[in-house]
């Protein structure tokens, strides 16, 4: 009988960082910037950084769980192993892949936006064409899709680059206005932050999804801790500096109402590089659709071999060594949610989603540690206090988004 075919080990921690950031940044930065900066106003830098203090303990709980349980569908293997429920397990499962399918249908509008700037289409046929040519992408092999989208990733970055450059050269007094940034204690002002770190906080959503291509990486127990930690600080940094010099630069109108943010740092300063910048815009978001895409995919394939959905799903071609099937039916989801929901609304969802997941998450590593289960050796642990802060954070921030600003 011959033997099904499984996942490849094949990726290093290089890629394994460069997938993290690509996601994360493509989901993010590039298309929410102004409507976080419509909320928080200049304090929107704040908002960032109370995102990252949020996701920063979640993500060393994961670290943690992804070398304790270095598998595809990696949040439902965790809570099966904290809960030891199939029914959590499975819930889990697809609140993840739901929040890949979710994240994936706002970042293709916001790679649409940028699209037809300089293709004169219909915004909804470009995020369609979008949406299937990275599906193809995403089926054509983890080795080669990864590879694909760690260029684009080092592309993302140097679109950054430019930014905070051109921005800090067209106006060097920027840099005597730091202070501004620093937010009063003033209850409507902190309201306004927090109601936008709900926002932010999807800038920062992608990391996790290392954790679901862990049977493809190579020794997993040493590089997904180091992949998670390292994508984290990258991104915040990265962030901070970002929007710091965007609403230092851009008239705050403009920048709420613009579906592509980063693209009016050129545009007010009258910068011939314009133009390159909204070809790296495309290429950042449309990287993260494809990350998320093959997330999402990994998820249900993670599933169906936990026994918590139908076999089919699992199925691996032998050609590619990717789930063919599961990468399909995440696709045609995608193209559904990104022609029937704005783009805010779609964030917001994922925000919530995620939250949802990582409070879970947390709570399952809690489970473990007060049940006395021992790790492995090797294996990445954090004090028990981190899965603790973990939860209250996310709670925190679940709960604030449900609250009037």
């Amino acid at each position: 009988m011959t033997r099904p075919a499984e996942l490849r080990r094949k990726l290093t921690l290089p890629l394994l960082i460069l997938y993290g950031l690509g996601v994360t940044i493509g989901a993010g930065i590039y298309v929410l910037v102004g409507t976080t900066a419509a909320r928080a106003g200049v304090y929107a830098p704040i908002s960032f950084l109370v995102a990252a203090a949020v996701v920063a303990f979640t993500g060393f709980t994961y670290a943690e769980l992804s070398t304790r349980h270095p598998v595809s569908a990696g949040e439902a293997a965790y809570v099966r192993a904290g809960f030891n429920s199939g029914i959590l397990t499975l819930i889990v499962g697809l609140l993840v892949a739901s929040s890949g399918i979710v994240s994936s249908a706002a970042v293709s509008i916001g790679a649409a936006a940028y699209v037809g700037e300089i293709i004169p289409l219909p915004r909804p046929l470009l995020t369609i064409v979008i949406i299937l040519i990275v599906g193809v992408i995403a089926a054509w092999g983890i080795l080669e899709s990864v590879f694909i989208a760690a260029v684009f990733t080092a592309v993302e970055i140097a679109g950054l680059g430019l930014v905070i450059y051109f921005g800090v050269s067209t106006e060097p007094d920027i840099l005597l206005n730091i202070d501004t940034l620093l937010p009063p204690f003033d209850d409507v002002v902190w309201g306004g932050i927090i109601s936008a770190s709900l926002l932010a906080f999807f800038a920062f959503v992608g990391f996790e999804d290392i954790a679901n291509v862990a049977e493809e990486v190579i020794e997993p127990h040493r590089n997904m801790p180091r992949g998670i930690i390292l994508t984290l600080l990258i991104a915040t940094i990265l962030y901070f500096l970002v929007v710091s010099v965007v609403v230092l630069v851009v008239p705050m109108a403009d920048l709420a109402e613009s579906a592509a943010p980063l693209a009016l740092v050129f545009e007010t300063a009258g910068n011939a590089a314009s133009g390159t910048f909204r070809l790296i815009a495309i290429v950042a978001t449309t990287n993260g659709v494809l990350i998320q895409i093959i997330m999402a995919s990994r998820v249900i394939y993670g599933l169906s071999v936990q026994k918590s959905l139908p076999s089919f799903l699992s199925a691996v071609n032998p050609v590619t060594g990717t789930p063919l099937i599961a990468t399909a039916v995440i696709v045609a989801l995608v193209l559904v949610f990104a022609t029937l929901l704005p783009i805010t609304q779609l964030a917001e969802a994922t925000s919530t989603i995620v939250l949802i997941v990582f409070s879970g998450v947390n709570l399952a590593l809690i489970r473990l540690k007060m049940t006395g289960q021992q790790p492995m050796d090797g294996v990445f642990v954090v004090p028990f206090w981190v899965p603790v802060m973990g939860v209250l954070f996310s709670v925190a921030l679940l709960i604030s988004g449900f609250l009037p600003i």
